[in-house]
């Protein structure tokens, strides 16, 4: 799969006050940037922004679970376009709320022509509960995961390739999240639901959160969080990074081990792996050491999570570089030279 052969893995983790990315698609412009040079796998975070996504045609965006999984070599990625897409909603999201998500849904369909197949709601409540640790991490439960669990299988015999997952969630407190210097209290468990699905329904799975307040606010509040602002619902950028997610394929599987054409990604297609420097913590670089694909810790993007380099142990392993324009240049200068003169 020669498009694929310098593939690229930017990841910002959910719910650790990132700089660059720990907001509403704050981080699209960087990913973008990164992605006119080279086919560039992201996480949800990093392009998210409500009614608005940073995804374009040479991103793929993938959940975090399936991410790790990949990293791990335990699965690979089967690029797809035009998914059929199936919407989990939450029983506890109240009726008027529920009807902006449908006309939401409905809106969608007609303006881009993205195939929703349709909805379930969960026959109980999914109950969530979401809180900032004490060091500042946002974190959180999910007291019924089985019930959205049963609704995803619903959708995917109904033909479903893709799921968007949207949950009711109490309003959060005041914080300075808005002003763009505080963390994502509902990121934490956003991620927690959107791993479990991911693993239990190996397929793209992806959350969203419901408020019953559905109120849009007249204040000016950081540009970088504004795109939560000016709208109830969360549930577009969903819908345009899951049309062409790529599926997940246990690489186990015959088709894959036989793939003469190149037809599936796996992590050997891999060549360099960006991240906020101090977020270092996931089994995704580590694993990414190990299997020595080169992992460069971006300086201008700092989270509360402060784990680096020298935490993990990993200071001969993991690159520290300033900005993710110098990464750019790495790119070009080392690993686009050796394809175009293989």
């Amino acid at each position: 799969m020669k498009c694929f052969d310098n593939l690229v893995l930017m990841t910002v983790p959910t719910g650790v006050g990132a700089s660059i990315g720990g907001y509403a698609g704050d981080a699209s412009t960087y990913a973008q940037k990164i992605a006119k040079h080279v086919p560039l796998i992201v996480n949800p975070n990093v392009v998210n922004a409500a009614v608005f996504s940073g995804i374009n045609d040479n991103m793929l965006y993938v959940e975090g679970w399936s991410i790790e999984q990949f990293v791990k070599g335990n699965i690979a990625l089967q690029p797809s376009k035009n998914n059929k897409i199936g919407v989990i909603f939450d029983k506890a999201i109240p009726q008027n709320v529920l009807n902006i998500h449908i006309n939401t849904i409905n809106a969608i369909k007609t303006v881009y022509g993205i195939d929703i197949i349709g909805y379930e709601i969960t026959q109980e409540p999914a109950g969530v509960e979401f809180f900032n640790t004490e060091n500042g991490i946002s974190s959180g439960n999910l007291k019924n995961p089985e019930t959205l669990k049963q609704a995803g299988q619903k959708l995917l015999q109904r033909g479903a390739q893709a799921l968007a997952v949207v949950c009711f969630f109490e309003e959060p407190p005041e914080d300075d999240y808005e002003s763009g210097t505080g963390v994502d209290i509902v990121g934490g468990v956003e991620a927690v639901i959107s791993h479990y699905l991911s693993k239990e329904l190996m397929c793209p799975c992806v959350h969203a959160p419901a408020f019953e307040d559905v109120t849009i606010t007249g204040k000016i509040v950081s540009a970088k969080a504004a795109a939560e602002y000016i709208t109830p619902t969360f549930l577009p950028c969903l819908m345009f990074g899951l049309k062409n997610a790529p599926l997940v394929k246990n690489i186990k599987e015959e088709c894959i081990k036989n793939d003469k054409n190149g037809y599936y990604i796996t992590y050997k297609n891999l060549k360099a792996l960006c991240v906020p420097y101090n977020a270092l913590g996931s089994s995704t670089i580590l694993d990414a050491v190990e299997k020595k694909i080169p992992v460069y810790a971006i300086k201008e993007n700092e989270s509360v999570l402060n784990i680096n380099k020298y935490s993990i142990g990993k200071e001969n392993d993991i690159i520290e570089i300033q900005t993710y324009d110098e990464f750019i240049k790495i790119i070009n200068t080392e690993f686009l030279y050796e394809y175009k003169n293989k």
